[in-house]
């Protein structure tokens, strides 16, 4: 990854720096997942091995067992060669004595007409109690999201938080002269090809329901925003005017986005409705502004300006008025994004020339920054506002990392030979 601000390479692309999209990302290949950091509040919890897992394309407690420790909130408590079922009631002494505070056991069985029937049991191994299970009949091709949905039973059950782990994310890769938009598992496994096209594709941004994917995609030789179905694969055109299409962005109801149209001269912000229509202008000045962001009760658009001279970030009205700005610290601002619950926004820094994840308390105002990396960019957040999913380049190699709100819990998402850029967490609907 380029050190070029992604306030210019990625949003500005098409007005002062096309060429920077171009640089080459190898080969996509599958992701892993590597925990770093230490959380002050840890649940240990043992993820036995599901009985029946040795027969079965999926090692269930294995997914299960990274989904809870990438969330932060758990450690995993070793299992190694121990399988467990959901019947029968474990030693929950012993499992004390390995330092478990919960236990998670349960099987996987081959069903006649070919599906796998996925059962698990949940423990409070301190207490001695069961919490209760769940039961799932899933195809092969879903066993990893029957995994998922166990990690979400377990999150809630233990943290009273809902789990994100049966969500998605969104995110573009590059190889062979050719990009491609994917949809994958919030684990980024299970990754399957939304668009392969041999021009740039950037920007994805999930609908609030889930069910669209708007991106903008230059197949015309310009920026166009184009909306995805998630169910039959069809798109629909969202914006084609004169000059650039860029930096799309859902309204919390579904009904509009707000993008960047240079179609009047200057790259300004518009609000479109999504059946179509005349754009509405939102701002009015001679500066550019770009990366539009709703806060998640529709009141306020945040967005990047560089009218004070340099790029901040900035709110107003989703009917447009005068902007008030909201960064003070730091000289360079950019790439905004809101939690669900209203609480924090996630934006990009550039601090001593690198730029780095900054988390702030919308209520007092102060930011704190999380990374220790350099060339962070594009933050989204998980639908449980627990997480944020971002672009980074990590040891010479471009990748997608996960972080704790307060950055002490970091998981690695990165192809064994691949580079992955621009991602967007989806909402909770599956």
């Amino acid at each position: 990854m380029s050190t070029i601000p992604s306030f210019k390479r990625r949003k500005f692309v098409t007005l002062i720096a096309a060429t920077a999209l171009t640089a080459a990302i190898p080969g996509f290949a599958q992701f892993r997942v590597e925990v770093s950091g230490i959380g002050l509040t840890q649940i240990p919890i043992a993820v036995a091995a599901f009985r029946g897992e040795p027969q079965t394309p999926q090692k269930i407690g294995a997914i299960v067992s990274a989904d809870l420790e990438r969330s932060g909130v758990f450690r995993a408590v070793d299992t190694a060669g121990v399988a467990a079922d959901e019947s029968t009631r474990p030693d929950l002494t012993q499992w004390r004595q390995k330092g478990a505070d919960s236990l998670v056991t349960g099987s996987v069985t081959r069903l006649a007409d070919g599906r796998f029937d996925v059962r698990l049991r949940l423990w409070d191994v301190v207490r001695g109690q069961d919490l209760g299970g769940q039961s799932y009949a899933v195809t092969a091709a879903d066993l990893r999201l029957s995994a998922h949905r166990i990690s979400d039973f377990v999150y809630e059950k233990l943290t009273g938080d809902k789990g994100i782990f049966s969500t998605r994310i969104a995110y573009v890769t590059k190889a062979n002269q050719r990009f491609t938009l994917w949809v994958a598992d919030a684990d980024g496994e299970n990754a399957q090809s939304a668009l392969a096209s041999p021009e740039p594709i950037i920007s994805p941004a999930w609908s609030p329901n889930g069910s669209q994917l708007a991106y903008v995609s230059f197949e015309s030789r310009k920026p166009v925003i184009y909306s995805h179905d998630i169910a039959s694969g069809k798109r629909r055109l969202l914006a084609n005017f004169r000059g650039s299409n860029s930096a799309p962005a859902w309204s919390p109801d579904g009904q509009q986005i707000v993008a960047t149209l240079s179609r009047d001269g200057g790259s300004q912000l518009y609000a479109l409705d999504v059946n179509g229509g005349e754009p509405r202008r939102l701002t009015q000045s001679s500066s550019i502004d770009t990366e539009p962001a709703f806060s998640p009760d529709g009141k306020y658009i945040y967005f990047v300006s560089d009218r004070g001279g340099a790029p901040q970030i900035y709110r107003m009205s989703p009917t447009g008025g005068n902007p008030e700005r909201v960064t003070f610290t730091g000289t360079y601002n950019i790439s905004p994004a809101l939690s669900p619950d209203g609480r924090w926004l996630a934006y990009i820094s550039r601090v001593g020339g690198a730029f780095k994840l900054q988390v702030m308390e919308l209520a007092g105002g102060n930011a704190t920054q999380i990374t220790d990396t350099t060339a962070d960019e594009r933050p989204s957040f998980a639908p449980n506002s627990r997480l944020i999913v971002y672009a980074t380049q990590q040891q010479g190699r471009e990748a997608l990392m996960t972080t704790t709100i307060d950055g002490k819990i970091r998981a690695r998402l990165a192809g064994a030979s691949g580079d992955i850029r621009e991602p967007d967490w989806g909402p909770f609907s599956r």
